[in-house]
């Protein structure tokens, strides 16, 4: 199979049938699947999924919503092609887009085709301007260089979309998550169209979420196989300023001044505990760490290649 297209849905009965036209239009003179995976929908969407559905098509159907991340991996994990795309099921993104982005992909040698929103069908103020501050802010703290984080349209190399392990809400952060894994990526424009049925399920309180998300992915980035070096670190700064205090505390309360109703009592304490906490946080994300690895059999390494003469 060259192509798996993963397409998370819910509640899009009326999306279902000019979106799986729309494909076959797009990938006539190409071998494909399509996996639809519905994240808990309560209206005729699966219903639609399979009175529509033509060749080659895969229905995951989840028992409950666990959100976009968890279908995208859904759908990751059932897909067998040689190359994965993922595309909303909202018809917002285009499926004509994806030949050409395989023609970059193969041509230019990349493991990634990152789309991006050239001509964005969205409102300003509650989509476009939260969009563009949250992907300012992940571009300069991850270093990861994307344009639009947020848009859907993505094809990786099998390799590469088997390995970025979504969970939780982060398929914003797909790009750096492929970073880390070692892809080469590169951006290309794509279209993008109105939303003309069904509601959206984006909103301006998911901007906030990405602060959040955002922290973990850093602490991913920097400290995922050596949790020690951000909490120990952390956390031995805070207990010498704490020992330094206290210490200067007792050699005030030795020449016979009162102590007691010092602030400054209060944070050498609180930082001479908060230090021992964090300390012990270290050691203990440390052993959760290389258990991790060591009971799964799992390496803190991905192999590209391997040569032998």
């Amino acid at each position: 199979m060259k192509l798996s297209l993963v397409v998370p849905v819910m509640n899009e009965e009326d999306n279902i049938e000019p979106l799986i036209k729309k494909i076959d239009e797009s990938l006539p003179n190409l071998e494909y699947e399509t996996i639809f995976v519905d994240d808990g929908s309560s209206d005729r969407t699966v219903e639609n999924i399979k009175k529509f559905a033509t060749k080659n098509t895969k229905i995951v159907v989840f028992n409950r919503n666990f959100g976009q991340s968890t279908a995208m991996q859904g759908g990751i994990d059932h897909a067998s092609g040689e190359l994965i795309a993922t595309l909303d099921g909202d018809l917002q993104n285009d499926p004509s887009d994806i030949p050409l982005m395989i023609e970059k992909l193969e041509k230019e040698s990349w493991d990634v085709v990152a789309g991006i929103r050239a001509k964005r069908q969205d409102g300003m103020f509650l989509r476009k301007i939260p969009s563009k501050i949250a992907n300012w802010i992940i571009r300069k703290t991850t270093g990861v260089y994307i344009s639009d984080y947020g848009c859907t349209l993505k094809l990786f190399k099998k390799d590469v979309a088997k390995n970025l392990n979504l969970y939780g809400e982060l398929h914003r952060f797909i790009p750096v998550l492929a970073k880390m894994y070692g892809a080469k990526m590169t951006e290309m424009d794509v279209k993008h169209h109105s939303r003309i049925h069904g509601e959206s399920k984006y909103g301006i309180g998911r901007t906030f979420k990405v602060v959040s998300d955002l922290m973990l992915m850093l602490f991913f980035q920097k400290y995922k196989q050596r949790p020690m070096h951000l909490f120990g670190g952390v956390g031995s700064g805070m207990l010498f300023f704490g020992m330094i205090i206290n210490f200067y505390l007792f050699v005030v309360k030795i020449l016979g001044n009162d102590i007691g109703d010092r602030p400054l009592l209060i944070l050498g304490v609180l930082l001479t505990l908060g230090g021992i906490q964090l300390i012990a946080t270290g050691f203990l994300a440390e052993v959760i760490m290389r258990t991790y690895y060591e009971s799964q059999d799992k390496k803190p390494y991905v192999v590209k290649e391997l040569i032998l003469k």
